[in-house]
């Protein structure tokens, strides 16, 4: 019997290049891949890049580089860049790299197989196309799943432009899944143990796919996908603003499967930074959805994105942020210094000074922290759910994540992964809850 070949992908970066490694996986699943977690035992390595973090390509670079020895002791190997630095940078990584194989985008992965018949003619193979068929019609149904929670893709690309971001550049315009592949893709998720969906999409909140009766909202998707048996929570990410219409804010109040927790980015509490990042919102329009939210679901717990550092920030810039952030309340965030990426409007103007901007971030993160230890302390005397998602490190002790995101230690033996659970919260620590079943 002939030993399958082994795949190694690293995965950098968003949800979006989880699921789509998990995509990838399975593709090349049908030339006879298995995946690996060792990289010196695989006969093919994909690295799936995310273009969004600071010194994306230059951390590429650096992995190819720590490669070159494992590809001189294995001639045969064969090396992949995927993701949205290869979408940006295509057959430059090759010139660069001599020793990658092939360069795929995000859009071009369901071509996979067909590229790697092609390095295994000994060709060198880049697609960076943005292709006019669906990649999800190629692609073979779902079927590596690694626990009670899975990550749906609902819609890709972005046409709003902040001036900070590439996604525009590297995934394209703004499309969306039509509504029935998704139920089916749900439904065969549900089928096979999943409890827990996180629709994914750079806007997702922006989805309007085709299904019955014409064009389908994210609401009316949600909707949809809580009326199938097995399948008990639902999320979304990553939203914007200007995309949270009425129908999906009401549905944060009346539909039990809808997750309390909401990542709603805002980037900037000044108006003058908001305008300069092409936002299209004011901070005042979003403390008004802010509050139209909570009127919906009072207990729902909010994160956020934060740029510090962005061209032009002055000290009334960053206190106006300040003033959001305290005026808001988060349970969580993400806070970055900016950096510039290539080809963005951006990237052309003057940054702050690293260490003007390096001190911001500090006290950003100082009182981002402060706010989300004091979400974890508030829910300590709840009741709430948990789905288990793998064991503890303590005998009898169960890992999973509450109704609110937040990871949750429970003491019961008894729980096995999968169980969707009542629990009281006990007590905080840094970055988890720890809780009894009841």
């Amino acid at each position: 019997m002939t030993e399958p070949k082994k795949l190694f992908i690293k995965t950098y970066g968003c949800q979006m290049n989880v699921y789509d490694s998990e995509r990838m996986a399975e593709a090349m699943g049908t030339q006879g891949y298995v995946t690996t977690d060792v990289a010196e035992e695989a006969d093919m390595v994909l690295l799936n890049t995310c273009h969004i973090r600071e010194k994306a390509s230059e951390k590429l670079y650096s992995d190819l580089g720590r490669l070159r020895p494992l590809k001189n002791a294995k001639p045969d190997m064969k090396i992949g860049v995927a993701g949205c630095v290869a979408q940006a940078e295509g057959a430059e990584i090759l010139r660069r790299m001599p020793l990658v194989d092939l360069v795929v985008g995000p859009q071009s992965y369901h071509r996979l197989p067909a590229m790697a018949d092609a390095v295994a003619r000994g060709e060198k193979a880049v697609d960076t196309d943005f292709p006019a068929e669906d990649k999800f019609d190629h692609l073979p149904e779902r079927k590596a799943l690694r626990g009670p929670t899975a990550f749906l893709t609902v819609q890709e690309g972005c046409d709003k432009f902040c001036a900070f971001c590439v996604v525009p550049y590297t995934r394209g315009a703004e499309v969306s899944r039509p509504v029935d592949r998704l139920l089916r893709e749900a439904q065969g998720l549900a089928d096979r143990g999943v409890k827990e969906i996180t629709l994914l999409g750079q806007n997702v909140n922006a989805y309007h796919g085709q299904g019955a009766g014409g064009d389908w909202g994210l609401a009316r998707l949600v909707r949809a996908l809580a009326r199938i048996d097995g399948l008990e929570r639902i999320r979304y990410t990553t939203s914007h603003h200007n995309d949270m219409e009425d129908d999906l804010i009401a549905a944060h109040g009346d539909e039990p499967k809808l997750m309390p927790y909401l990542h709603v980015p805002v980037q900037s509490g000044s108006d003058s930074i908001l305008k300069a990042m092409n936002r299209k919102h004011t901070r005042d329009d979003y403390f008004r959805l802010i509050n139209r939210i909570r009127a919906a679901r009072p207990d729902i717990l909010l994160s956020s994105d934060f740029i510090v550092g962005f061209p032009g920030e002055t000290d009334q810039d960053f206190a106006d942020t300040m003033d959001l952030l305290q005026t808001v309340g988060y349970g969580a965030c993400f806070s970055f210094k900016y950096s510039a990426r290539p080809g963005t409007p951006a990237a052309e103007k003057q940054a702050v000074e690293a260490e003007v901007a390096d001190r911001r971030l500090q006290e950003l993160q100082a009182l981002i922290t402060r706010q989300q230890r004091a979400a974890q302390e508030a829910m300590v005397g709840r009741e709430v759910g948990v789905l288990i998602e793998k064991t503890g490190r303590m005998p009898g002790q169960m890992v999973g994540k509450s109704d609110h995101l937040h990871a949750v230690h429970v003491s019961d033996s008894n729980a096995a992964i999968g169980d969707l659970i009542r629990v009281r919260i006990t007590g905080s620590a840094s970055n988890s809850l720890a809780a009894i079943r009841l």
